[in-house]
């Protein structure tokens, strides 16, 4: 898919990738220049870890929205495939 840069320099990302990538407005993103490309994802939470009970659990320390099934899938497949890649 193609978009263009507004004068400002913000960019529209389809509806579609936005959907898949289980993007929505006002989301913190991290972007960066790697190895030639521009990578777009979510921002990752910063957390707190609490015990309850005898589980230690992560708390997210900022407000935030209440996850879905697949964003949490999503996220420990990327954080395996970090890993795997050893970063």
């Amino acid at each position: 898919m193609k978009t263009t840069m507004d004068a400002a320099g913000r960019l529209v990302v389809p509806k579609d990738i936005r959907r898949q990538a289980g993007l929505r407005p006002g989301m913190p993103l991290e972007i960066r220049w790697h190895d030639g490309r521009i990578e777009i994802e979510p921002a990752r939470v910063s957390v707190t870890l609490v015990r309850k009970g005898r589980f230690v659990v992560a708390v997210p320390s900022d407000e935030s929205s209440v996850l879905t099934t697949q964003e949490v899938e999503d996220m420990r497949e990327a954080i395996a495939c970090e890993h795997e890649a050893g970063l």
